[in-house]
């Protein structure tokens, strides 16, 4: 399952970036094509994570296999009207963009490799589809496991017969932290509204909004006029959409504040339900002593846990990571090779209970400070019944379900047209 998963990964960028353009067609599959180039950029970063041989025979053969499956099940997944939304491959268009920022050490190498900005990667039809094709593939899965469960006694049969071969339980910790980000003042808050405001008043005044873009917007946009293409809903952030889907042709907007900054918008065009604008984007500077106030404030909140209050109770009320703050800031476990750098010195020399001093997180654009809290620690060990019986009930689920999964393909290999074209 974790081989196929590799496998589209790797062939949804080879594809979103202009991998598969005139060339040999290896496989088709239902409605679909694999390419030569689709499988070398596949089997190339597949040996590259792995430390394979790209030139192996069977490693080519069996990537082959796995991209066959996906087609094969994204095919039985468009036959059963599987749907997935436009707001959910927004998301999950998030997600990668920041992983692949990550693994290549920023936004702006990510450009550099890839030939385009990040706004460009958000709203790229075929990118989405890429992306849309994926996540229904795995919709499909998802439903047909949905039911699936295993017995304890499953679980202590897979255990008997896979234990010798099943890795250490590596040191893991019990985190949990509270975020809050830096708040500009309302002074300066003011003042750059009044700036974006008279610029856009120049604009309807007969401003030229293209060259307005590119002396005044920090956006990636600026050097094409700001200009963002054809874009449908789920595409932008709520506060641009909301605005930017009810303007008329050519209107121009008031500021529009986000999470990145104000914003003047111009719808260029409408296309059924999609549409073309173009922007400048104002970011918010912000001061050391905005910085300083956050930090202080984390300190007070770190000092209150310290004294006994609820560290999760403090998380409920304070933190602004909304994605924890209403499970009490509760990061989950975390193993020992899988710690975010940005904090992995402090939880490797932490004891239980240790609460960290505030700490600056970047993540994409936006920064802010947090606290990190030690719940608890588990040192490595070799698995067993009695301490790790929920991980083992995983292992032996994921097991069970990669049988039942191969087993499917079989069977859609069966009723489902596909042919190697080598």
């Amino acid at each position: 399952m974790y081989f196929k998963q590799i496998v589209s990964f790797a062939l949804l960028f080879s594809c979103a970036f202009g991998q598969q353009s005139l060339d040999k067609i290896i496989a088709v599959v239902d409605k679909e094509v694999i390419t030569e180039s689709d499988l070398n950029f596949t089997v190339q970063q597949l040996a590259v994570q792995n430390r394979l041989d790209p030139k192996s025979k069977e490693l080519r053969d069996r990537v082959l296999d796995g991209m066959i499956n996906d087609k094969l099940v994204l095919a039985q997944a468009i036959e059963d009207s599987v749907i997935v939304t436009d707001e959910e491959v927004t998301e999950r268009l998030e997600q990668q963009i920041q992983r692949m920022t990550y693994q290549v050490g920023g936004q702006q190498k990510l450009e550099e490799v890839y030939g385009m900005t990040v706004n460009r990667m958000k709203r790229d039809f075929q990118f989405r589809e890429l992306i849309r094709k994926q996540m229904l593939v795995q919709k499909i899965q998802q439903q047909r496991q949905t039911q699936m469960s295993v017995s304890r006694r499953e679980v202590e049969e897979f255990f008997a017969v896979y234990k010798d071969s099943i890795p250490k339980v590596p040191t893991e910790f019990e985190l949990s932290h509270i975020y809050i980000e830096p708040k500009p003042d309302s002074t300066v808050l003011k003042t750059l509204f009044n700036r974006v405001q008279k610029i856009a008043d120049s604009i309807k005044a007969g401003g030229d909004f293209a060259d307005f873009a590119k002396r005044y917007s920090s956006d990636g946009s600026a050097t094409q006029g700001g200009d963002l293409g054809f874009a449908r809903r789920g595409s932008f952030v709520k506060e641009f959409e909301e605005v930017a889907f009810t303007l008329s042709q050519n209107e121009i907007s008031k500021p529009v504040r986000s999470q990145f900054g104000f914003h003047i918008i111009q719808l260029v065009d409408r296309r059924g339900d999609a549409v073309r604008t173009r922007h400048i984007l104002f970011p918010v500077e912000m001061s050391q002593t905005n910085d300083d106030s956050a930090i202080v404030q984390l300190k007070r909140i770190r000092a209150s846990a310290q004294s006994g209050e609820s560290f999760g109770l403090l998380a409920r009320k304070f933190s602004e990571d909304n994605d924890t703050k209403d499970v009490g800031g509760d990061l989950g476990k975390v193993a020992m090779d899988q710690l975010d750098p940005s904090y992995e010195d402090f939880v490797k020399a932490a004891k239980a209970g240790d609460i960290s001093e505030p700490r600056k997180l970047t993540v994409q654009s936006k920064y802010g400070y947090h606290i990190i809290f030690v719940r608890s620690i588990t040192g490595e060990h070799m698995i067993n019944l009695n301490d790790d019986f929920k991980r083992l009930e995983q292992l032996a689920l994921q097991f069970k379900l990669s049988n039942k999964y191969e087993q499917w393909v079989d069977e859609l290999r069966k009723t489902i047209y596909w042919e190697k074209k080598l």
